[in-house]
């Protein structure tokens, strides 16, 4: 990275959380190209300043420290490690630092890669949604080296408020999968105790005023169940990542021998919704798989 307070940025998708969290290394003075799959998604970055590039490569050509946000393990490995990716254009003593949730196997393999290039690498998945991207207040997981960490937090900083390096290379993506498991239960209990407290003909705020600061308090129930009660569905996290994630959770367990059973569950409930079309809603949608389901419906084939 360049010696100088304000490193040039580069991005890499556009999306949901992403056109935020480079709106914010932009607001802080920082020069920024930006690089994705849909060129219009991007336009509000580009009105603001941020110069365009044609491919992977030729964003990290132009950065120092180069920030990957997309959606699946494949779209990772091509942007990264594509004949166009980042790798392609990158100069020894540039910083890529991936905030997709990811594989960890993926994680190390782009690690060892960037090493062999003299690129540093970090895996930095995030939570917290589009509310957390908005406000730039994301608690930010990260996987790699101590000194690479040292010097990109202060760039972190300005996307999260959570940031901690939790060891090697993988170890940001191992912990978001915890993150989702404990995500995919607990949003199965606020749905549940919605449409409990639904069918007992309760006011669901006046519940809430005794419950959410007590045991059952959690974020998901302070910030899902406002918008399921106004009819909101639309995505700050959508289904199909959400089950792409516990996808890669679940392999991972059983690659670890564990059975988790009500992570299990969850990925049933929301793989209905997407075979339903939903899967482009926000993850407070379980709450439709929910009202569909009757004493003993069929779930389909559990874990053995």
């Amino acid at each position: 990275m360049e010696s100088t307070d304000k490193p040039r940025v580069g991005w890499i998708g556009t999306g949901i959380m992403g056109a935020a969290m480079c709106g914010h290394l932009m607001a802080a003075g920082h020069a920024a190209t930006v690089f994705t799959r849909t060129r219009s998604r991007a336009e509000p970055l580009l009105q603001r300043g941020a110069a365009w590039a044609e491919t992977p490569a030729a964003v990290a050509a132009a950065a120092d420290v180069v920030f990957t946000m997309v959606g699946y393990p494949a779209d990772v490995r091509a942007v990264v490690l594509g004949a166009t990716g980042v790798l392609a254009g990158a100069r020894a003593g540039t910083i890529l630092v991936d905030m997709s949730t990811s594989e960890p196997s993926l994680a190390r393999e782009i690690d060892a890669a960037a090493r062999a290039r003299g690129v540093a690498a970090l895996d930095a998945p995030v939570s917290g949604g589009d509310v957390g991207a908005r406000e730039a207040r994301l608690s930010i997981m990260v996987g790699g080296d101590a000194d690479t960490f040292a010097r990109v937090r202060p760039l972190l900083a300005l996307m999260g408020k959570t940031i901690v390096l939790q060891g090697p290379a993988g170890s940001g993506q191992h912990t978001k999968m915890v993150n989702q498991i404990l995500v995919a239960s607990s949003m199965i209990g606020v749905c549940e105790g919605l449409l409990y407290a639904r069918r007992a003909g309760l006011d669901v705020p006046t519940v809430l005023a005794s419950v959410a600061g007590g045991a059952a308090g959690s974020w998901s129930l302070a910030n899902y169940v406002p918008r399921i009660e106004r009819g909101d569905l639309e995505p700050g996290f959508m289904i199909e990542h959400f089950v792409k994630d516990m996808k890669i959770a679940l392999a991972e367990s059983r690659r670890m021998g564990l059975t988790l059973p009500g992570l299990d569950l969850a990925e049933r409930l929301y793989a209905r919704l997407v075979d339903a079309g939903h899967g482009r809603k926000g993850i407070q949608a379980l709450l439709l798989a929910l009202e569909q389901l009757g004493d003993g419906a069929d779930l389909g084939p559990r874990l053995t």
